[in-house]
């Protein structure tokens, strides 16, 4: 069997052999060079193409036709930003009250399977983001970092919380940090990953309960924090209460004036917790176009449209690979950061949100690109279009590569 970065290697250029054996790449066409400053959206992206952009067409293309085939499931839409212009948009329509059975579901707003709630929100074009949430989320700890709001990445965690008394108390859990948080190093046992979707999962746990913030705080731990990675929703949970104990709002009442205001992302949808809290490990909902948004900052370091939104300094740490070797059975070579997935490829780098069921906000700062899929692959097994997706992009868009 070859090696996974040999399949790539091998899919991206068979991807581009088939483009040019089928006439679809100009191939004398010059790439278009980097512009020397950003374009920025106004209400809607600008639109090209992508020879207008230096990218060939075509491993799009057939990407996009194996998803219209049926390979990768029930993906929504396909979305592709390169230069500060959308080049690349296809959309999937699905019946989702058909896929799902009908109603005939108890209808809330963590029951998977219902159409009311996901993965649209109530017949909207929000879409469910999943864990993607958590990289909103950690920005919004990155601005109130900036503004003072929080004093560090290395405070302790359970003085936050006065007000609750956690079971399974002892001194690593007393000296569990907010950086600990981020990097899913906080030492808290959980099993989310290495257990189906079911009673046992303790995500599944977590979001039947009536506090959400009480049931992980009280959670044994399992090792020393920042010894072991082991993903954690409720770890990203507990940031909804940092946040709102440092800045007096709920994360959806600050990220609508801190960072979706700038960013001109006026809709969205954002779950509350049986407590009160913004879900901040799965609940945000929003257009494909506005993740792209989001995207689009971390892309631009930071910056929208003059303004500094998110420090730099923030945007270098979130997506840098401060844990290596994580999610080993995925046969990625994926890193971690600020709640944010590494999944590069050779030289290239590729900063990553991940979430259930099929979303993907991808990020190839070498290559200008903001790349995003929905999907909903709940219903039954099907291949993720996640890694063909990464191997279209950096197929079409070789002839960027630095």
């Amino acid at each position: 069997m070859l090696p996974a970065n040999e399949v790539r290697m091998r899919r991206s250029r068979a991807m581009i052999a088939l483009a040019v054996a089928a006439g679809l790449v100009a191939i004398a066409e010059p790439a278009t060079p980097f512009q020397d400053e950003a374009v920025w959206p106004g209400e809607e992206w600008s639109r090209s193409t992508p020879g207008a952009q230096g990218l060939l067409v075509a491993p799009l293309d057939i990407l996009a036709d194996e998803v219209a085939s049926g390979d990768f499931g029930y993906v929504d839409r396909l979305f592709v930003v390169a230069g500060g212009h959308v080049v690349f948009d296809r959309r999937y329509r699905r019946d989702y009250v058909a896929i799902s059975g009908g109603r005939d579901m108890e209808p809330h707003q963590y029951n998977y399977s219902h159409p009311d709630w996901h993965p649209f929100y109530r017949g909207s074009e929000l879409h469910t983001l999943q864990s993607i949430t958590k990289s909103v989320t950690s920005a919004l700890i990155g601005i109130a970092l900036e503004r003072g709001e929080i004093a560090g990445t290395h405070i302790r965690v359970l003085p936050v919380f006065r007000r609750h008394e956690p079971r399974n108390l002892d001194d690593r859990k007393r000296s569990i940090l907010l950086v600990n948080l981020l990097t899913m190093q906080s030492g808290i046992e959980w099993h989310e990953t290495d257990r189906p979707i079911g009673p046992s999962n303790t995500t599944i746990q977590l979001e039947a309960s009536d506090d959400w913030i009480g049931f992980t705080l009280d959670q044994p731990m399992d090792a020393e924090p920042g010894r072991k990675w082991t993903y954690n929703s409720g770890a990203s949970q507990l940031l909804s209460g940092i946040l709102h104990h440092a800045t007096g709002q709920h994360a959806h009442e600050y990220a609508e004036e801190r960072l979706f205001g700038p960013l001109g992302i006026d809709e969205y949808h954002w779950k509350i917790t049986p407590g009160g809290f913004a879900d901040t490990e799965g609940g945000l909902y929003l257009r494909t176009e506005d993740l792209a948004r989001f995207g689009y900052l971390f892309l631009r370091d930071g910056e929208w449209n003059g303004e500094q939104v998110l420090s730099r300094e923030w945007v270098r740490m979130s997506t840098a690979r401060i844990v290596e070797d994580v999610a080993p059975g995925n046969a990625d070579d994926r890193g971690y950061g600020f709640q944010w997935w590494r999944l590069d490829r050779s030289d290239t780098v590729i900063w990553a949100g991940l979430g259930y069921g099929g979303q993907f906000l991808l990020i190839i700062p070498d290559r200008d690109i903001v790349a995003v899929a929905n999907s909903w692959n709940i219903f039954e097994r099907r291949p993720s279009v996640l890694n063909p997706f990464i191997d279209a992009l950096l197929a079409a868009s070789s002839t960027r590569a630095p």
